[in-house]
């Protein structure tokens, strides 16, 4: 059983990788967006709660959060381990993640960093062609992941569960060593 936290700057790829390893492991992908998501479309009760935040444009608490991936968390695929892909994204939300989990007996056995150098991090985003990709509208979300997230990087390593990968590396170098951790 593995449990794994995916830290790194958008475009890192994260979530491709997340994808192909929970899925090659047996083990859940936890996305915090499509458990918001899925929260609001199924109507519960946290969810219902989310949505009214998301609906004004507003970030949903980290408290809000929290809870619907303690929810997550219990069921039963994620028994088997899991990956949280896009959180904890702050110190905040690491401490509080940390408190949920030893909560329900838990801890992540590594906090995976995907190292990418930022050029190309903004021609991989850019190359997506999405409306609000443009290359200012990139580097301000890499200043904001420099600034936000990247102490969670000190905040793992501090514990001894902090694992760099190379990100820029092939995709299937990448998912090998990434399998090597799970296995």
């Amino acid at each position: 059983m593995k449990r794994l936290i995916f830290l790194g700057p958008p475009g890192a790829g994260k979530g491709t990788q997340a994808s192909v390893v929970a899925k090659g492991g047996d083990i859940a992908h936890i996305s915090t967006g499509d458990i918001l998501r899925a929260a609001v479309a199924s109507q519960t009760e946290l969810g219902k709660q989310a949505d009214a935040f998301m609906s004004r444009g507003d970030l949903v608490p980290d408290e809000l959060v929290l809870g619907l991936v303690k929810e997550r968390l219990q069921q039963p695929d994620a028994q088997k381990g899991w990956i949280l892909d896009g959180f904890p994204r702050n110190a905040a939300q690491a401490e509080a993640l940390d408190q949920l989990l030893q909560g329900i007996g838990q801890s992540p056995d590594f906090a995976v960093n995907f190292d990418v150098p930022d050029e190309v991090l903004v021609q991989r985003l850019l190359s997506r062609g999405r409306k609000d990709d443009t290359e200012e509208v990139i580097r301000h979300r890499l200043t904001v992941y420099r600034e936000k997230t990247a102490p969670l990087i000190d905040f793992y390593q501090s514990r001894q569960k902090l694992v760099s990968v190379d990100g820029n590396a092939d995709v299937e170098q990448v998912n090998q060593h990434l399998t090597s951790l799970i296995s």
